[in-house]
């Protein structure tokens, strides 16, 4: 399998493809890495160093790899956090370029806007394209919950809603969506979950909730899901062999007290998933 991935890069810690090429290669899939920003470290720490590539820069670096001919070779595109507005149209471009040369091509979508606790976070222009531009050209979207109530213009928290408010995400375009994050008022204690849906059907998976904030884990998700999804066509596999991988990663990332994940230690967790836990079909 091989992925073009067109995302931020950081030298320290992991986000963006610095968190998603890594275990995509520890499962065997040959990644293009295509980078929109190259900073020092992610900005949660509130500083940091290096340049915005752009727009203009990222679409020679994609116009170099097509002439090397690879373009009907790319199984899927990937992106995430799309940090200004010229980004987004060139990665509509590139997918339809892939796709003109590989019509089994997909293209999966990480919206990255925000999340409950901190809200959007992004440049104002960036929920707008991505409602209308980019998720309505994405075959495979990995919102949180909170994002997904932001692309549809709803405020999903039981399962029904949630549901409901995937409906509405697919009929934007996507044929399968993945929500992470997902909070609902009757779940047990201490726990979080994850639901995906295609069209044949829809399954929800629960882990424990850990004590931690990790940057990246989003693009570690996104990139594994899409991975096993593509590989397998099985959205229920792909959202078990995910939760087990990014769990185990998680907790690793909790017990060595470090604030950036454990992503190289914890690279057995993604070629050989514990599979510990077991997806419920919804629909």
């Amino acid at each position: 399998m091989k992925v073009l991935s067109i995302q931020s890069a950081v030298a320290y810690g992991h986000v963006g493809n610095s968190a998603a090429v890594f275990p995509l290669q520890r499962i065997g899939v040959e990644v293009l890495p295509v980078y929109t920003v190259n900073f020092s470290n992610h900005t949660g720490y509130g500083a940091w160093r290096g340049p915005l590539i752009s727009p203009d820069d990222v679409r020679e670096v994609i116009t170099g790899i097509e002439e090397r001919g690879v373009f009907g070779e790319i199984d899927a595109v990937l992106s995430g956090y799309q940090g200004g507005e010229g980004i987004g149209e060139v990665i509509i471009d590139a997918v339809a370029r892939v796709k003109a040369a590989n019509p089994a091509a997909v293209y999966a979508c990480d919206p990255v806007m925000g999340n409950a606790k901190s809200g959007c976070f992004v440049a104002p222009a960036i929920p707008i394209l991505l409602r209308e531009k980019v998720v309505p050209a994405a075959d495979i979207i990995t919102p949180n919950q909170f994002e997904l109530g932001f692309l549809t213009g709803t405020e999903p928290d039981t399962l029904e809603s949630t549901l409901a408010s995937v409906d509405l995400a697919m009929a934007m375009g996507p044929s399968t969506v993945l929500v992470t994050s997902v909070e609902r008022p009757d779940r047990e204690d201490d726990t979080i979950e994850m639901l995906v849906a295609d069209a044949a059907g829809a399954w929800i998976v629960q882990t424990p909730r850990l004590p931690m904030k990790a940057n990246g884990s989003g693009d570690v998700t996104a990139a594994l899901f899409t991975a096993h999804y593509v590989g397998s066509g099985d959205a229920k596999t792909a959202l078990e062999r995910t939760a087990s991988s990014v769990f185990d990663l998680l907790a690793a990332t909790l017990e060595s007290g470090a604030r950036e994940l454990q992503l190289v230690e914890a690279q057995e967790f993604y070629a050989n998933p514990r599979m510990q836990f077991t997806a419920r079909q919804v629909r």
